[in-house]
This record gives structure tokens, C-alpha cells and sequence, in this order.
């Protein structure tokens, strides 16, 4: 099955703009699976009060309930900012077949900016990976998000 790339980034887009009207951190994710499957999640650390609500997290967990099995192997997982630490090792865990994401995040980024976790030959899954899909798109939305939120800070 070819997966249109800029098609599911454009659809975690969407999920990061809901992210973003609920005050969350615009990032949004869409997983895949192999018999074309499709689930959709955004960030939602502040409003579940769980650090561990990021929508990578949050759709591998929806991906999981519906399919009965942790393991989504030969999915494809497409989020909108490089996946974290903590997503990086439920991507690992979860055996995702292919990680495509949009920005790059050089503060947390645990795909290829900070840390390389997905391609490291230690850890017994690699998944592949796929960047900088709609990547100028992504890093606006997030530029956009923190402007607003300094701005609000500015004149609080």
C-alpha cells in the first residue's frame, strides 16, 4: 500500500490546530495501519493531566485499543513535530514500521535533532523514517501558537 505522505501530515495538521484551540501545544498525529486503518490524535497534556498525552502517545494508544494488540507493526505513524524521548520509545515498543514527521525540534527532538533513539542499532526495532514532510507548514503552526502565547504573556 503507498501512503500519500503529505496527506496524513496535512491531516495531523488539522489535529494540531484542535491541539492549539483547546490552548495545547499544536502537534498532531495520524497512524496508519497495515490494512489501512486510520487514527487521528492531538496533544493533549493539559487538558487530560497526563505529561505522557502527547498525540503520538495518544494515537498509538487508540491504534492499539481498536486493533487488541500494542504491537502495530508495518504502520505508519505521521506527526507533525519530530517525536520526543518518551514517543521515541513507545514508537520502538509499539514495533511502528515508519515514523514521518514534519518539523524539527531542536530543543527535544529524539529522531535526528537532539538525539537519533528511532535509528539507533542498540535498540531492537528501527523503524524508517521520513522528514521534513510539509515541514515549513508544521514549523509555522508552532511559530504561530508560541507568538500568540508570548503576546498574551506580554500584556497579562
Amino acid at each position: 500500500m503507498t501512503l500519500n505522505h503529505e496527506h496524513y501530515i496535512q491531516l495531523a495538521l488539522n489535529q494540531a490546530q484542535q491541539a492549539a484551540e483547546l490552548g495545547e501545544v499544536p502537534v498532531g498525529a495520524v497512524l496508519v495501519t497495515d490494512d489501512g486503518q486510520v487514527f487521528m490524535a492531538h496533544n493533549a497534556p493539559i487538558f487530560k493531566h497526563d505529561a505522557s498525552a502527547h498525540a503520538e502517545i495518544e494515537v498509538i494508544r487508540k491504534a492499539s485499543e481498536s486493533t487488541g494488540n500494542y504491537r502495530l507493526l508495518n504502520s505508519t505513524l505521521y506527526v507533525t513535530l519530530e517525536p520526543c524521548l518518551m514517543c521515541a520509545g513507545a514508537i520502538i515498543h509499539a514495533r511502528i514500521g515508519t515514523v514521518v514527521y514534519g518539523a524539527d525540534d531542536k530543543k527535544t527532538g529524539a529522531v535526528s535533532s537532539l538525539y537519533q533513539t528511532l535509528s539507533d542499532k542498540r535498540l531492537n526495532h528501527q523503524p524508517t523514517i521520513i522528514s521534513g514532510i510539509l515541514k515549513e507548514e508544521c514549523s509555522q503552526q508552532l511559530r504561530a501558537f508560541f507568538k500568540a502565547k508570548r503576546q498574551i504573556k506580554k500584556y497579562a
